[in-house]
């Protein structure tokens, strides 16, 4: 397979499989959440979120070539940033404060749902434990993130009260990194999926993190937006609030 053979090959995994297409995001682009339903979208996306980070260190920590490193570590300086201005980890706790959370409530982890726990866990592994191709492979899904970003930015703005320049920082930013890293992901997973096996862990790998993106929004919809469904030690309406 040629390497635009292969790109086309992954970009239609993300055209089928890409959480921008989950009922969730519709429900909350379009402007039909509850303020609770934002609530508890920021309170679960935060995991993720903190666990992007701490999966780029552990790639890193498996990686000897140093040129690759150089180019990864943007990603970790991204999402923590520095000591006073913060990242994009910083910049999430913004939209939190802005939707009435407490940002120490967010950031401590407490009310996450224990499926969205559970799939950040099991990214957060797979970038440690599976080939350095696949662990590339699966943040591809940063190909598809603008797309998905400029529609949140819009739909935010044109439908809830808290939306504005500052509190929606995250995604304007994620506008200019996103393309930065996945042009770099993309090019080596090209070069390095040199066989048909390869091409196949490659694509595999996505999926599995369209998988893992996809699982936290159902989670999200099973507790939030069909009522009473709320396990155990997740959030509850009410919760953590300025």
């Amino acid at each position: 397979m040629s390497r635009d053979s292969l790109e086309k090959r992954l970009r239609a995994i993300g055209a089928e499989r890409y959480h921008d297409k989950h009922p969730f995001h519709h429900r909350l682009h379009g402007g039909e959440c509850t303020p609770d339903e934002v609530r508890a979208w920021v309170i679960n996306r935060w995991a993720y979120q903190a666990a992007i980070p701490m999966k780029d260190a552990a790639f890193m920590s498996r990686v000897y070539d140093p040129s690759v490193r150089r180019e990864w570590r943007s990603r970790i300086e991204d999402h923590d940033g520095g000591i006073t201005e913060g990242g994009g980890i910083r910049r999430w706790l913004k939209l939190a404060e802005a939707v009435g959370l407490d940002p120490d409530y967010v950031a401590s982890g407490r009310g996450v749902l224990p499926a969205t726990q559970f799939a950040v866990d099991a990214y957060i592994r797979y970038v440690r434990d599976m080939p350095l191709l696949q662990a590339v492979a699966s943040s591809l899904t940063e190909l598809f993130a603008p797309k998905i970003h400029e529609r949140r930015i819009e739909g935010l703005l044109e439908h809830y009260d808290f939306a504005n320049t500052e509190s929606l920082s995250y995604f304007r930013k994620r506008l200019t990194e996103a393309p930065k890293d996945v042009a770099y992901g993309l090019d080596w997973v090209l070069t390095h999926a040199d066989t048909p096996e390869k091409e196949d862990m490659a694509c595999e790998a996505l999926i599995f993190k369209t998988d893992v993106l996809w699982a936290q929004l159902d989670a999200l919809w099973g507790a939030y937006v069909e009522p009473g469904r709320i396990p155990p030690g997740a959030w509850q309406p009410g919760e953590g609030m300025l």
